[in-house]
This record gives C-alpha cells, sequence and structure tokens, in this order.
C-alpha cells in the first residue's frame, strides 16, 4: 500500500483527482495532503477560528471527493479549485450559520471530535501555509484578477464573463489563462 501511495505522489493533480473520481483512496490521501496546508492558511485568514477552519476543511476536501468527476482542468495545479470550493463551502456556512455538511453527510462520514493538539495543529498548518492562492490571486493585474475570480472562484460561463466585460470570450479565456499560469508559477515558487 505504501508503495503505491510514493508512486501517486508524482502524478499531477490532473491524475489523482481522475484517480479521486474512480474511488482511489490512495490517490485521495496525497491530494488531500497535497493541498491541507493552503486550504487550511486560506480558512484561517478568513475565520480566525482553528475549530471552524478543521470543520470547514473536512468539508471541503470531502466536497473534492463528489466533484471530482465534474473536475474540468485549467492548469496542472487544482489549488484554485480547491480554494474555490473552500469558498463556496465557507459562504454556505456563513448563510446558513452553521459549518455546511452536505458533502460529508452524502459520503456517510461522521463529524470528527477535535482536542486542542488538533486545534493546534490546524493553527500550525496555517501559519506554514505562506502564500496562500488568495493572496496570489489578488497580487493579479486587475484585469487577470477579475477573470481569474470570476471564472474559477464565481465559477461563471466565458461567456457571462465577456458580456459583463464588453469584450470576447478569447479575451476572458487568455485573461484566466495568463493569470491561472502566473499563480501556478508563484505556488511551485513557494
Amino acid at each position: 500500500m505504501m508503495m503505491r501511495q510514493d508512486a501517486r505522489e508524482r502524478w499531477s493533480d490532473r491524475e489523482l483527482i481522475a484517480a479521486i473520481a474512480a474511488r482511489d483512496r490512495e490517490a485521495c490521501t496525497v491530494f488531500y495532503r497535497r493541498h491541507l496546508r493552503r486550504t487550511v492558511a486560506y480558512l484561517m485568514h478568513e475565520t480566525h477560528d482553528p475549530e471552524v477552519t478543521a470543520d470547514i476543511a473536512a468539508e471541503v476536501f470531502a466536497a473534492v471527493i463528489v466533484a471530482a468527476g465534474r473536475y474540468q482542468p485549467e492548469t496542472e495545479t487544482a489549488a484554485p479549485w480547491v480554494i474555490g470550493i473552500a469558498r463556496n463551502v465557507l459562504g454556505a456556512s456563513r448563510r446558513q450559520g452553521l459549518v455546511e455538511d452536505r458533502a460529508r453527510r452524502r459520503l456517510g462520514l461522521e463529524p470528527i471530535e477535535l482536542d486542542n493538539s488538533d486545534l493546534d495543529e490546524t493553527e500550525a498548518i496555517a501559519e506554514r501555509g505562506g502564500a496562500g492562492v488568495v493572496e496570489l490571486v489578488e497580487s493579479l493585474p486587475s484585469d487577470e484578477r477579475h477573470a481569474v475570480k470570476a471564472r474559477i472562484v464565481d465559477e461563471r460561463s466565458y461567456r457571462e464573463i465577456a458580456s459583463e466585460l464588453r469584450c470576447s470570450e478569447l479575451v476572458v479565456r487568455k485573461r484566466v489563462s495568463r493569470g491561472l499560469g502566473r499563480v501556478r508559477k508563484r505556488l511551485e515558487n513557494s
């Protein structure tokens, strides 16, 4: 089993997500480890609460499992997709006044009881998260930042974004592609 997981460490996010969609547990573990730190850093930045962060992070990765079959890769890294899921789960949780748990219930996962060491670990992970994806997207030139947020985070169509910006879909696609490329390079260098 360890040998299979080690081989998956070399897989791209695209390959891992395809394997997750096929219910490959080892691929899920590798993907989780690869994206946990940035996800927790983002959520801690937004909530300032390690308990809520841990709860939402669990829902985010359950949602990754549920949505893996619908994943549409735009870049080699799935980090913007995962952070988009985190943003959506966080938004739904805020609107409902409680942590969203629909994906966990769908998978039959029970809530995890956290103790002080778990909360300390959540805070430590958040501190090690470094420059999060959100900060990287915010640092993009305004035209790329708007296009990336609209497409990846808000999950709007290229046609809708182009109509709003009064430009062609091709221009929007190029802005999204350039923006995600910059984010990917910065993530790889961090």
